[in-house]
């Protein structure tokens, strides 16, 4: 069989498997201690605060810059639309990076893919490279305790920078989606993406996922893939976070048709830590009281349900980064 043969049943064998503290715009303590990591927080969800945000981490994009977003399966309207990452993109003169998926969709081939991509508003808009395209290579990982190397895709090695434009929301595999797994499933090749979710036993994507029973394996595979990614671009110099909370569900960008927003578009945060940065969202998500039209509960549940906060917590775990941070607001500045 040649590929996974419905997301549906991957999904329901995930969901079979099985938080961050509240906060209030400040940091969350780390048992360990250590230095804090800075995230960035602006209310505004605006084309000018993306670059507002982007700006106040310092680290200016250089040589050929890889943007890292999930340009959305056909039929979902939740992925991060052209209009709000343009002028961020161009003041990077960047290059949307997307790579297929392992699931059938309208974007497991090259052909529905760019299809895809075109649909959502992002060509002619932009320059898109599916980095798989011509192929996948191997970069190191860290910790081989599942996945002995990440795959990903070959054009990844022409990128000297790249820009981590995760939109978060849940996930129903991981059980929640950041920048560790726009990091890691991101820019995973479809043959990355198999070896990542069967946490190292299936490096290729053709057939069946076998262990995809194995939820902390995955989980764990997934920070090691996006340590790797970080590692590859020059140990994390080369490379910058920001994560976008809107259109929130309990669903992925991934699902065709993900479950209602129940959730008010929160705004954006950034940091120079992946690590720190996804446990900043999730303290916010945790830290909200629900009230009408603002109902944190279902993906307080996701979450919880897939043990998505493992990942985070393995990813500090292998020194990814630190749950340990400081949350700046820049509205004021």
């Amino acid at each position: 069989m040649r590929k996974i043969t419905l997301f549906a049943t991957v999904l329901m064998v995930a969901l079979l498997a099985s938080c961050g503290s509240a906060t209030k715009e400040t940091a969350t303590p780390d048992k360990a201690g250590g230095q804090k990591a800075t995230v960035y927080l602006t209310k505004e969800i605006s084309p000018e605060a993306l670059v507002k945000i982007y700006h106040a981490l310092g680290r200016t994009a250089t040589g050929k810059v890889a943007v890292k977003i999930s340009t959305g399966e056909s039929g979902n309207p939740n992925y991060l639309k052209p209009e709000l990452i343009k002028l961020l993109v161009d003041e990077v003169d960047g290059t949307i990076v997307e790579c297929n998926t392992a699931y059938e969709g309208k974007r497991d081939s090259f052909e529905e893919h760019w299809q895809t991509i075109k649909d959502h508003g992002f060509l002619p808009t932009f320059k898109v490279d599916l980095m798989d395209e011509e192929g996948d290579m191997t970069i190191p990982v860290n910790d081989s305790t599942h996945i002995k190397y990440d795959i990903v895709g070959k054009h990844l090695a022409n990128y000297d920078f790249m820009i981590n434009l995760a939109h978060f929301k849940g996930h129903p595999m991981g059980g929640l989606g950041g920048v560790l797994k726009n990091a890691s499933i991101g820019v995973a090749s479809a043959n990355g993406k198999a070896n990542i979710h069967t946490a190292g036993y299936q490096e290729v994507v053709e057939g069946l996922w076998s262990h995809v029973e194995d939820q902390d394996g995955f989980l764990e595979s997934m920070a090691a893939a996006a340590q790797a990614v970080h590692n590859f671009f020059g140990n994390g110099e080369r490379i910058v976070y920001i994560a976008v909370m809107n259109n929130m569900t309990v669903d992925c960008d991934c699902v065709a048709t993900p479950e209602p927003v129940k959730l008010k578009d929160y705004g954006i945060l950034a940091s120079l830590d992946p690590v720190a940065l996804d446990q900043a969202c999730v303290d916010i998500i945790f830290g909200m009281t629900p009230s009408e039209g603002n109902d944190n509960r279902p993906l307080i549940e996701r979450i919880k349900q897939q043990h998505g906060t493992h990942t985070i917590d393995h990813a500090a775990k292998i020194g990814l980064g630190t749950k340990d941070y400081e949350l700046v607001n820049i509205d004021d500045k």
